[in-house]
């Protein structure tokens, strides 16, 4: 059995569409413990955290495999090694994105972000400079690749590291998942 964090139960709690209340009934708690766990206004004990994703864990049980594929962002945006700076960042404020992979055909091979070229800015580089060079000169590490057919749970754990995730198929990259796409199965609670 997995133990959720505090900071994960309203995730899961939301993401399986439970109430409060109910979470609070199925793990022999108080609705008012389970605000407050999810507030970060109490620090549960092991043996509390372990009801709570046991209850958590059986109501998932029932729900169907969700994957990365169904919150995907699709075509994925992305800059190729080549590319300017300045093209990454004109894509990035054009979608209202902060990070793009950097893909050398369907493959990635780096990333790009905002972050990136204010660092490089902050530390003393000429903005219009920097805008002409290639993307290759700045790009971090790719970001990191799951599967389309992966559990969507295995890009949460991912997310809590990294901005987004690239999705593959067959060894191409078709989506991204982004923070944001998480919210895509919040929905109506389940009765």
């Amino acid at each position: 059995m997995v133990i959720f964090k505090p900071s994960e139960v309203k995730v899961m709690r939301v993401r399986l569409g439970l109430t409060q209340a109910k979470l609070a009934e199925l793990a022999g708690v108080t609705q008012a413990y389970i605000a407050k766990i999810e507030a970060g206004e109490a620090d549960p004990r092991v043996s509390t955290l372990e009801k709570i994703s046991k209850a958590l864990e059986q109501v998932g049980a029932g729900e169907q495999h969700i994957s990365v594929g169904q919150i995907m962002s699709s075509p994925i945006i992305s800059v190729r090694p080549t590319d300017r700076i300045e093209r990454a960042v004109r894509l990035m404020k054009s979608h209202d994105i902060s990070q793009l992979p950097v893909l050398d055909g369907d493959v990635p091979v780096g990333s790009v972000s905002e972050t990136t070229v204010v660092r490089k800015i902050a530390s003393g580089e000429n903005m219009s400079k920097l805008l002409k060079r290639s993307v290759s000169e700045i790009m971090d590490g790719p970001l990191p690749t799951v599967s389309k057919d992966s559990d969507v749970d295995v890009a949460y754990h991912l997310l809590e590291y990294e901005p987004a995730v690239v999705v593959l198929e067959r060894g191409k990259a078709v989506g991204i998942v982004a923070k944001a796409d998480v919210f895509k199965l919040t929905g109506k609670p389940k009765t």
